[in-house]
């Protein structure tokens, strides 16, 4: 019987690009790939673990799959929270994110009967020019950098991906080149932290969109998320940046509070002032900019104070995206050890419901 795998890609424009590779790289192996889950015998979930409702959701679609079809679980979640994958469901492979090539030798030793688990050590940073099938034929995801420099207490993310690895401009200006070649037109450059790009290698996320402004032709990039902090260290240059016409005017800066005594528990390196001081610029340059933000509601020590501190933040910047989400103590982070300042689960619900409102009037104006 002729093998056929199907992959399922959760999360992240990071993680759908590391999806795209799997496809790419077991397609150019030989194996069949199907769009059909029920015709597949081997099914790849390539999985998020960023918020604990994702978690739950991704595991209660594994324990649907039928028990002769074999599993591998690849992405965030078998690093994050491989001790629950254990207990609740049966899988032939796990292996973390950024795994490349290595699927192909992986999907065969799980074909032959082993049971693999390769969780990774946090260092992967798959070859750039390795085969993917794009999830949209004009758009492509080109991975800038893996892991970043943060110590965000509430983000488990981090132990999944790791510390800060770039590649290098010619890596990039190269990948782009190809795949400007075979038809895209539009570049979303990612990472869990755009504006941490280059620290590593003595050069920053300006000097990468001053070289990808330089290739000939008509396309358009997507500048991912950006640490507000980091934006900070490079603003002059990446403002001068963002003025190519290649460009995108689009930011996604998280602030994920507005209040800094929760920013500071947070363990996020920059205040209130200074954010709004990076939209204003940001505005004053480019008054057509869309800005996109992230809000966590909830975390621990949030009083009714810090709560209405965001929702002000939120009705003074108005952001024309804001992705609301309500915290969740995840594995391997520093805010599951917070025992004090914790907030009531129906008052989070609550505060959630009231911020989702606002936001929807606030991108109604």
């Amino acid at each position: 019987m002729e093998n056929k795998i199907f992959i399922k890609n959760y999360g992240c424009s990071a993680n759908i690009a590391d999806g795209e590779v799997i496809t790419g790289c077991l397609e150019q192996a030989g194996y069949t790939l199907t769009t059909s889950e029920t015709e597949a015998n081997l099914i790849i979930f390539n999985t998020c673990a960023v918020k604990g409702p994702t978690e739950n959701r991704i595991i209660a679609e594994i324990k649907q799959v039928p028990k002769h079809k074999k599993i591998v679980i690849a992405g965030c979640l078998p690093t994050i929270n491989f001790d629950r994958l254990s207990r609740e469901v049966h899988f032939n492979g796990a292996i973390g994110p950024a795994i490349g090539d290595k699927i192909v030798n992986i999907i065969e030793r799980v074909l032959a009967g082993q049971k693999v688990t390769e969780l990774g050590t946090g260092k992967e940073k798959p070859n750039l020019n390795l085969p993917k099938q794009r999830t949209n034929p004009i758009i492509s995801i080109v991975p800038i950098n893996y892991g970043c420099l943060g110590s965000c207490s509430y983000c488990c993310v981090k132990h999944a991906r790791g510390h800060l690895r770039s590649y290098s401009e010619k890596e990039i200006v190269d990948r782009v080149q190809e795949d400007f070649d075979t038809g895209v037109r539009e570049f979303w450059i990612t990472s869990q932290d755009t504006a941490s790009y280059g620290r590593d290698l003595q050069i920053n996320l300006a000097n990468l969109l001053g070289a990808l402004d330089k290739i000939t032709g008509d396309f358009k990039i997507r500048v991912g998320m950006m640490t507000p902090n980091l934006v900070m260290d490079i603003q002059e240059s990446l403002i001068a940046a963002f003025g190519s016409d290649k460009i995108f005017k689009f930011v996604h800066l998280p602030v994920q509070s507005g209040d800094n005594t929760v920013l500071k528990n947070m363990n996020r390196f920059y205040t209130i002032q200074e954010f709004k001081e990076i939209v204003e610029i940001f505005r004053g340059e480019f008054p057509d900019l869309t800005l996109a933000t992230d809000v966590i509601v909830g975390f621990p020590g949030e009083t009714k104070q810090a709560f209405q501190n965001t929702m002000d933040l939120l009705k003074t910047i108005k952001p024309d995206v804001v992705n609301v989400s309500k915290f969740f103590a995840r594995p391997k982070t520093a805010a599951l050890d917070i025992k004090e300042g914790i907030v009531d689960k129906e008052e989070i619900k609550q505060r959630s419901s009231v911020m989702s409102e606002l936001t929807k009037k606030l991108s109604s104006e």
